[in-house]
């Protein structure tokens, strides 16, 4: 019989950022105590957005309303990497840059927990920015799932190709 596998990722849903984005800014248009404050978001190229308001609060509000969307579409906000609020003339600026892909560091910490803390048999790759794990066994693999789940790292994690 053939091993059984799964790939542990980090990846993001563009398109569940883009409708958190939008339902973002529509909020804003219409809230009150967001009227008159110039408060924006905005990509700022493939992989940031861009928060502009005219305080620093405003801004960490859009960005708190942000982060709410974001959950809201199970999208993991460790996938954020936002810089506190800097001037910018008139204006306060927030950027935000999304993480996606695990580095070989995180996916050797990831490994070595399987190996150490994991069913016996079970063999952990690193592949690139991912994490192939395999067994024989389809029960010793969803216990390592659940192995990597009770973890908390600084990295979202899914899990993909099972199989």
């Amino acid at each position: 019989m053939a091993d059984s596998s799964f790939d542990i990722v980090s990846k993001i849903d563009r398109q569940e950022v883009d409708n958190a984005l939008g339902q973002t800014a529509r909020e804003i248009a219409t809230r009150f105590d967001f009227k008159g404050t110039g408060a924006s978001i905005e990509w700022s190229g493939e992989q940031a957005i861009e928060i502009t308001a005219s305080a620093d609060d405003r801004a960490s509000a859009v960005l708190d309303v942000f982060k709410g969307k974001l959950v809201k579409r199970d999208v993991s906000l460790k996938v954020l990497d936002a810089s506190e609020p800097r001037p910018s003339g008139q204006q306060s600026k927030i950027s935000i840059a999304l993480k996606e892909g695990i580095s070989s560091e995180d996916a050797k910490l990831v490994s070595k927990l399987i190996r150490d803390e994991g069913p016996k048999g079970v063999k952990a790759q690193i592949q690139g920015d991912e994490l192939r794990v395999s067994s024989k066994k389809r029960d010793d693999l969803q216990e390592v799932i659940s192995l990597v789940k009770g973890q908390d790292y600084d990295f979202a994690v899914q899990f993909t190709n099972y199989r």
